[in-house]
C-alpha cells in the first residue's frame, strides 16, 4: 500500500492547467453521487428512499486569467477605462483564460436494492467550457495606437480561443458489485447551445496615425454556430438539431486498509453542430478608423467580424466535450474517542483527456456531527496555486453547501469591483463558487433483516453478472 502511496505522489507533481472543483468529492452528497458516479448517495437503515434537490439549482462556476493583462480587465470591467501599464508591446507575451461551469436544474435518484446496494437516479444540466490564450497587442490596441511605438507590426494579433456551451439530460446507476467494490455510469444526450472556436494563425497590424486608422490583416479560420438566443434563456430550451452523447464512468475500491481508490473518466463526450453553422477560412485586409475616439472598441471589433465572414461556408461539424480521467485516494479517522470529530483527507489528481491541463490536489475533510467544513490546496501545471473553503450542513437526509476552491481570488475580484484602480497583476486572477442543496425523502431503506414490509434483496444487474463470470456467491 506504501508502494502506491508513493506512486500517486509522484502523479501530483507531473504535468497547461484547467479549472476543477473538488471540495465535494467523497461528500456523500446527491451532486458528489451525480459527479462521481461510483459514489453512493444513500445509507441503508438511516437515509430515506429518494433524494431530489426540488428544483433548486445546484451551481458550480470556475475560471482564471494569467498573464500581463489582468489589471487591464480589471479596470475596463469596473471602471470603463484600461490601465495598460502592466502590457508589454513587441515581446510575444500572451495570457491565458480558462473556464467552466454547470447548473444542475434538477437530479433525483432512488434507492434500489439493500443488497445489491443500487442507486438510479436522473438529471437536467446546463454545462459551458472554454479556454484560450491571446496577446498583450490584443488588449493594447483597444485603447488607441499611444501604446505601439511603430507603425507596423507582424503577428501580434495570433490569438486562438474556443467555447461551448450545451443542456445534458441523462440517467445514472451505481452499484455495489462486491464488499470492496461500487462501480457507476452517467449517460447523458447532449443538445448543443452555442459554438465558437477562433484560431488565428498571421496577423499584421499597420498604423496611420495621421488619419486616426488602423489596417488589420488576419488570416486562419473561424468556427461558429449559434443557438435560438444569446445565452438567454430561450437558449437553453430544448432542442435537437445540435445533438450529442456524454458518458461518466467511475469505480471505487475500498482495500484491507480502508483506503478508498477511485477512478474516474469523466464528460467523455460529443455534439454535432447542426448543418446551418459554420466555417470561414479567412485571409482578409479591413480598415478601422476613429481608433482614438471614445468609439474605437467598436469600430475595431467591426472590423474583425467582418474579416471572420470571409469564405464562410454553412456546414456541420463535430466537436468533442471536455473529457477528464480522476484519480483519488481517501481514508477516514475519528479524532475524538468519541467518534464525534472525524478527518477525511483525500488525495486527487486530474487530468484531461484532449488538451493538457492537469491539476493536482489535497481536500482535508472535517466533520463534527451534522457539521462539515473542507479546506483544498491544489496546484496545476500552469503552477499555479490555489486554496479553497467548503461548509456544508450534512444530515443523512438533507445537505447544503456552499464554497469556493478559489477563495482568495474570489474574494480579490469581488474587492476590485469598488476598489479597481489600485488592482495590480498576480500570478493570476481567477474565481470559484460552488453552492447546492438537496432532500430525501419517503420511507427509510431498511435491510431486509429490519424491514417491517417484504423486501427480496435482490443483487442488482452488475453484481449478478460478477457472480457468474468469476464464480463467487457475495
Amino acid at each position: 500500500m506504501k508502494k502506491i502511496l508513493l506512486v500517486f505522489c509522484f502523479f501530483l507533481l507531473a504535468g497547461k492547467g484547467y479549472s476543477q472543483q473538488f471540495s465535494q468529492i467523497n461528500t456523500g452528497t446527491l451532486f458528489d453521487s451525480f459527479e462521481n458516479p461510483s459514489q453512493r448517495a444513500f445509507v441503508p437503515d438511516t437515509s430515506k428512499k429518494y433524494a431530489f434537490n426540488f428544483i433548486i439549482p445546484n451551481i458550480n462556476l470556475n475560471g482564471y486569467l494569467t498573464g500581463d493583462a489582468q489589471s487591464s480587465l480589471i479596470t475596463r470591467a469596473f471602471g470603463g477605462k484600461y490601465n495598460n501599464s502592466a502590457l508589454q508591446i513587441g515581446n510575444n507575451k500572451f495570457n491565458n483564460f480558462n473556464f467552466n461551469g454547470s447548473v444542475y436544474a434538477l437530479m433525483f435518484k432512488e434507492f434500489g436494492s439493500v443488497n445489491g446496494d443500487t442507486e438510479f437516479g436522473f438529471f437536467i444540466e446546463a454545462k459551458g467550457e472554454g479556454r484560450g490564450t491571446f496577446s498583450d497587442e490584443s488588449i493594447a490596441v483597444f485603447n488607441g495606437s499611444q501604446a505601439f511605438s511603430n507603425n507596423i507590426y507582424d503577428n501580434i494579433f495570433n490569438d486562438h480561443y474556443y467555447f461551448q456551451a450545451y443542456n445534458s439530460f441523462g440517467l445514472s446507476y451505481r452499484e455495489k458489485v462486491t464488499k470492496n467494490f461500487n462501480l457507476g455510469f452517467k449517460l447523458s444526450m447532449l443538445m448543443g447551445i452555442d459554438y465558437s472556436k477562433l484560431d488565428i494563425y498571421e496577423s499584421h497590424v499597420s498604423f496611420d496615425n495621421t488619419n486616426d486608422a488602423a489596417t488589420f490583416s488576419l488570416r486562419g479560420k473561424y468556427y461558429l454556430s449559434k443557438g435560438p438566443g444569446n445565452l438567454d434563456a430561450r437558449s437553453f430550451l430544448p432542442t435537437t438539431r445540435s445533438p450529442g452523447a456524454q458518458i461518466s464512468i467511475g469505480t471505487a475500491y475500498k482495500t484491507e486498509d480502508n483506503i478508498t481508490i477511485q477512478a474516474n473518466i469523466k464528460d467523455l463526450g460529443f455534439i454535432h453542430w447542426f448543418n446551418e453553422s459554420s466555417i470561414a477560412s479567412f485571409d482578409e485586409t479591413e480598415t478601422a478608423k476613429g481608433i482614438s475616439t471614445n468609439k474605437r472598441e467598436g469600430n475595431i471589433l467591426n472590423v474583425v467580424k467582418n474579416i471572420l465572414k470571409n469564405n464562410r461556408l454553412n456546414q456541420s461539424f463535430t466537436t468533442a466535450t471536455d473529457g477528464k480521467f480522476e484519480l483519488s485516494m481517501t481514508k477516514s479517522y475519528w479524532v475524538n474517542n468519541d467518534m464525534t470529530v472525524k478527518y477525511s483527507p483525500t488525495v486527487i489528481v486530474s487530468k484531461e483527456l484532449f488538451y493538457n491541463g492537469t491539476v493536482g490536489a489535497l481536500v482535508n475533510h472535517f466533520q463534527y456531527k451534522n457539521y462539515h467544513a473542507s479546506l483544498t490546496a491544489s496546484y496545476d501545471n500552469n503552477n499555479l496555486v490555489n486554496v479553497g473553503l467548503q461548509l456544508m450542513i450534512k444530515s443523512y437526509n438533507g445537505e447544503f453547501f456552499i464554497g469556493s476552491d478559489k477563495l482568495a481570488q474570489t474574494f480579490g475580484l469581488a474587492g476590485a469591483s469598488s476598489n479597481y484602480s489600485s488592482y495590480t497583476n498576480g500570478s493570476f486572477t481567477g474565481a470559484s463558487f460552488f453552492m447546492g442543496f438537496s432532500y430525501k425523502f419517503g420511507p427509510v431503506v431498511e435491510h431486509p433483516m429490519n424491514s417491517s414490509v417484504m423486501n427480496t434483496g435482490e443483487r442488482g444487474f452488475l453484481g449478478r453478472l460478477y457472480n457468474r463470470l468469476f464464480k463467487t456467491n457475495w
